[in-house]
């Protein structure tokens, strides 16, 4: 068994996809032979989050503690060297095929209460690709009997092709900067500064980032560019309920070198405290969402 479960082929024109049936991730997404994502092996375990699902709450919960209706719930520390717990829960865990195409999957899995959530959700995730690239759609649906909380995010480092990422340029559509402290919990929300503004478009050789950004409303939701010297680009765009991005440059990702995430979510890190654009699902309610990537090369 791969550390990954199943791999399930994804195929559309000159589009191909891999997901996996363990964290329900993107493993590889090309476009005309050319990688729009740092992928990795079938034999391997996601590198720095590559592809991951994170739900239902996306980065960190100061302290993996959070009060929600007047109780406080306890979350397993996943990130020992800060104390937090991190991307939720589903990232490791098996998924199941709820549905299966040639060019589309979808897959489940559901949230027990018993792990630290107010209550049951299930989620359901749909991978679709097109000639152009990938559709990500999450369906969070309230399966208990009380009001719960719910958040997403999803963890894609960009790629165009086998040009280095730090040769690359990053154009980001956020005009909001979440300041953290050492430990990477939110202090504040502001504007960005000139400096750390990037949606004039900086080269990613020149950005040391670990930071969640707020996004600018465009209408064609585009969030973010990963453009090459030779004009070929990997856009990443999102729904209106996708408000926040986190963009990270490791220096390096599994011996390749520099990569660059763009991490589309629905909610700042430790939401979970601090209530930003969380959302609230009543019983029975289901909440849907899309993102995607996809190529835009120039000729």
């Amino acid at each position: 068994m791969h550390p990954t479960g199943e791999q399930i082929d994804l195929v559309a024109g000159a589009t191909h996809a891999v997901v996996t049936g363990v964290g329900g991730g993107l493993r590889a997404l090309e476009v005309d032979g050319r990688a729009r994502v740092e992928d990795f092996g079938a034999d391997a375990a996601p590198p720095m989050g590559a592809g991951m699902v994170l739900v239902p709450w996306p980065n960190r919960i100061a302290g993996a503690r959070y009060t929600w209706r007047g109780r406080e719930y306890v979350l397993e520390v996943t990130e020992p060297a800060r104390g937090h717990a991190s991307h939720g829960f589903l990232r490791r865990r098996p998924w199941t095929v709820a549905e299966r195409a040639e060019d589309s999957v979808t897959l489940s899995a559901d949230v027990d209460p018993a792990w630290g959530w107010p209550g049951p959700l299930h989620v359901a995730t749909t991978y679709a690709v097109d000639p152009t690239g990938l559709t990500v759609t999450h369906a969070l649906t309230n399966t208990g009997d009380g009001e719960v909380p719910a958040a997403l995010g999803a963890h894609p480092y960009l790629r165009v092709g086998d040009t280095p990422p730090a040769d690359c340029t990053l154009t980001l559509a956020a005009d909001r900067i979440v300041d953290v402290d050492d430990v990477l919990i939110p202090t504040g929300i502001r504007p960005v500064t000139a400096d750390e503004d990037l949606r004039g478009g900086r080269r990613v050789a020149d950005l040391t980032l670990d930071t969640c950004f707020g996004a600018v409303a465009r209408p064609d939701g585009v969030l973010g560019v990963l453009g090459a010297p030779d004009g070929r680009a990997t856009v990443l765009w999102a729904d209106a309920d996708v408000r926040w991005v986190q963009v990270f440059t490791p220096d390096d990702l599994d011996g390749r070198g520099r990569a660059v995430a763009v991490e589309p979510m629905t909610c700042p890190p430790d939401a979970l405290n601090s209530g930003t654009d969380l959302t609230v699902l009543a019983p029975g309610q289901t909440w849907r969402f899309s993102w995607g990537i996809a190529a835009r090369d120039a000729a």
